[in-house]
């Protein structure tokens, strides 16, 4: 048991360390591309700090544990959204551009509702499964979000962008694939591992993949959130939850369930309720106290509701 524990803190080590040279290296890239800081948060960023659940949630796939795979994703959403945005916005409220308001906050509520009704299988005759077809209509939506950001926020203008890092091709391409190595050996170790304790213990896959796994995949979130608030940099902090949000729904999800189909238990619709429900209140959050801004009073609400859940959850 001890063995395990410990194999599952190396593993999120890794996946923590992994995540980091990952976002510092394609970081880099995109400053030489010129991205604004908000493109980069929504792409960049977010793709790395969202490739724990990745590695997580593919490695789950090769075993058929549906659950966990589900658990991870929607764990890490609310994880994401109540937990990190609240913390940031303790720190500091966060100030949003309008493109973010009216754009990638629905859309990352829209995705939620695609999903649900994907998983539920309203419109197919399978019971609770999320296809090979589902996965392509997922990943077709998430090609129309890059092109989305290809098209509009790779040209627009920030108030202050962040100076260019000077970085060699050698460092750079060294910390993309040490991070990408430190990913994949890192999401096996928690999964197999964290498999093995949820077992002994007698707790579900879907327990410990809303919990353990999902925390633990989120922690790059936290620490690139946290990070860019302190720098004042609030673009790339709500840029990499909410990209990373949309990211976990549209190509995490789908290639999981291409690997192999996801099959769905209706208890994680509860998930789904919760996360759509937090995704309109930092929605309807822009419009309150002072506009375009999510204040300390609005992120508190959001880490007294995950505290809560998360509470119902053990307890359960």
């Amino acid at each position: 048991m001890l063995f395990e524990i410990l194999l599952v803190i190396l593993g999120f080590v890794l996946l923590i360390f992994g995540a980091d040279a990952l976002v510092k290296g394609s970081s880099a890239l995109a400053r030489r591309l010129k991205m604004s800081d908000l493109a980069i948060g929504l792409t960049i960023v977010a793709f790395g700090t969202s490739a724990p659940e990745l590695v997580v949630s593919s490695v789950a796939s090769v075993k058929g544990q549906s659950d966990l795979i589900l658990g991870n994703v929607l764990g890490s959403n609310l994880f994401n959204l109540m937990m990190i945005l609240g913390i940031v916005a303790l720190i500091k409220p966060i100030i949003v551009q309008k493109s973010m308001v009216w754009i990638e906050i629905p859309i990352s509520l829209a995705v939620v509702v695609v999903l649900y009704v994907l998983s539920n299988s309203f419109f197919e005759n399978e019971t609770g499964l999320v296809s090979r077809l589902d996965a392509i209509i997922l990943l077709v939506l998430f090609a129309g979000f890059m092109f989305y950001i290809y098209k509009g926020l790779s040209k627009e203008s920030t108030v202050e962008a962040t100076p260019a890092v000077v970085m060699s091709n050698l460092k750079l391409t060294l910390l993309i694939v040490f991070g990408l190595a430190g990913l994949v050996y890192g999401g096996h170790l928690v999964v197999t591992n964290a498999t093995d304790i949820a077992l002994q213990f007698g707790v579900s896959e879907k327990v410990i993949g809303l919990t353990i796994v999902a925390a633990g995949t989120s922690l790059p979130e936290l620490v690139t959130s946290v990070v860019a608030a302190l720098k004042k940099n609030a673009d790339i902090a709500i840029g990499n939850v909410i990209g990373s949000n949309i990211f976990n729904v549209l190509l995490i999800v789908p290639i999981s369930a291409l690997i192999h189909p996801i099959a769905y238990n209706s208890s994680f619709n509860f998930e789904m309720y919760l996360l759509a429900g937090a995704t309109l209140f930092l929605f309807i959050a822009m419009f309150s106290g002072k506009a375009k801004r999510l204040d300390r009073w609005e992120a508190l609400i959001l880490l007294v509701g995950f505290v809560v859940y998360t509470g119902y959850m053990v307890t359960k």
